[in-house]
């Protein structure tokens, strides 16, 4: 395929747009070549500068569960506009979404909407110290929450050290309180725990991993973090950005039927806007400004054409459940078709898949975590990405992202993808 247009843009980019892009994997640094710059895109295709039409296996990092350009979607948010745009003032819409939301997450009584994953998962962090009266945290090494200051943190020397930034611009006073462990190792957040008596407020976790490529949790490792932190006078974050309202109607806590004590939502529940949110039973989202002293507010939050979208998605969600079972389905064939090809080719390789997140790992042992996620052979998956990308099928630029399934997926385009694998694992 030919993407002249896209890289005139990107030079273009370049000269106003650090790196060119808005968000840095877009640049396609982890993969080499130029990034593709998109026209429009319907269903489950992309469609770019230079004509080329995509199958969409990112789908804009989630959210487009249901196809890109949904006609519900669409008319709520054309509608709304016609009404404006903006207030900074309350609307009926955020009461009916966060009803909605309400009644199909599980554990939660009261939900506060941002305007990103990012905001949520900070916010989130936030409320934990102030309800608990304590600074540290708890997160995991691969796990990526936004790039709050308290979340680029990369591990020190010993596994029971205090956090080092693995950013400029984060200060050592912030990365103090944040304790790194390993995803899927229970023994290490004991030993963490130990290690910080009474100090520690909040373990925050995706619950199933998605920035490390899809990597599930292990038998065990949801739940043990819900022991321990009630051992220990603690609060359990889930983030659910990736998975909320995604591989459940309920997420993740659905899905394992393990309760958390905030949850973080993004992607899905914004429709393709940017929302985020976080959610929580009454004594603890009641800590909140107003009720409360923890302070947190936005301009944009509850923005009408955001809540219209995402009321326009739940709405769905809940009304066809069965859109559920369909991912599952449709992400399982990909799966097996994907497993095929590569033994067949005797290529070297892991698939990880959680209902409709999954990623191909070019590794022989299992991923679980971090490391093992880079142990992964990065030049044979810039030449699957590329190859993939020749024969018009757009994975995530990155080997340490997950792809997202959308519903408007066909079985014709998923065979289409699956012969694609194989005619590139063929040149591996």
């Amino acid at each position: 395929m030919l993407y002249q247009r896209s890289s005139t843009l990107f030079a273009e980019a370049e000269q106003v747009i650090p790196g060119g892009v808005n968000s840095p994997v877009r640049a396609f640094k982890a993969v080499g070549g130029t990034p593709i710059f998109v026209k429009s895109a319907k269903g489950a295709y992309l469609y770019d500068e230079d004509g080329n039409r995509l199958i969409d296996y990112i789908n804009s990092w989630g959210p487009m569960i249901l196809g890109h350009a949904h006609e519900p979607v669409v008319t709520a948010i054309t509608e709304r506009a016609q009404l404006g745009t903006s207030f900074g003032m309350p609307t009926e819409l955020e009461t009916k979404i966060a009803q909605l939301a309400i009644s199909m997450v599980p554990n939660v009584d009261k939900i506060r909407f941002v305007n990103s994953g990012t905001e949520a998962c900070m916010s989130a962090i936030r409320l934990a110290r102030g309800y608990t009266k304590r600074d540290k945290i708890i997160k995991f090494a691969g796990c990526y929450h936004g790039h709050s200051d308290s979340f680029l943190i990369q591990a020190g020397s010993g596994a029971i050290t205090f956090g080092a930034p693995n950013s400029p611009g984060v200060t050592q006073g912030t990365a103090k309180d944040t304790l790194l462990a390993n995803y899927n190792d229970v023994e290490n957040v004991k030993a963490l725990f130990d290690a910080n008596p009474n100090e520690i407020a909040a373990i925050i976790v995706e619950p199933v991993a998605g920035n490390m490529g899809c990597v599930p949790p292990i038998n065990g490792f949801l739940e043990q973090l819900r022991t321990l932190c009630d051992a220990n006078g603690t609060l359990l974050i889930f983030d659910e950005v990736m998975t909320g309202f995604r591989l459940a109607k309920g997420g993740v806590q659905e899905l394992f039927n393990i309760k958390a004590d905030i949850v973080c939502f993004g992607k899905v529940i914004g429709g393709g806007l940017p929302v985020g949110a976080f959610a929580a039973r009454n004594e603890i989202m009641n800590f909140l400004a107003p009720l409360g002293p923890v302070y947190q507010a936005g301009t944009l939050s509850g923005n009408p054409l955001a809540m219209a979208a995402g009321l326009a998605m739940l709405q769905e969600l809940n009304d066809n459940p069965e859109v559920f079972s369909r991912l599952e389905e449709k992400t399982a064939y990909l799966e097996k078709g994907i497993r095929k090809v590569l033994t067949d080719n005797e290529i070297v390789f892991t698939i990880n898949r959680v209902g409709s997140m999954i990623s191909v790992h070019f590794d022989e042992h299992p991923v679980v975590d971090f490391q093992t996620a880079k142990n992964g052979d990065n030049e044979t998956f810039k030449k699957f990405f590329h190859g993939l990308l020749n024969e018009g099928v757009y994975i995530a630029p990155s080997a340490y992202e997950t792809w997202f399934i959308t519903d408007a997926l066909s079985y014709e385009d998923l065979d289409f993808t699956i012969n694609a694998v194989n005619k590139v694992a063929k040149t591996l």
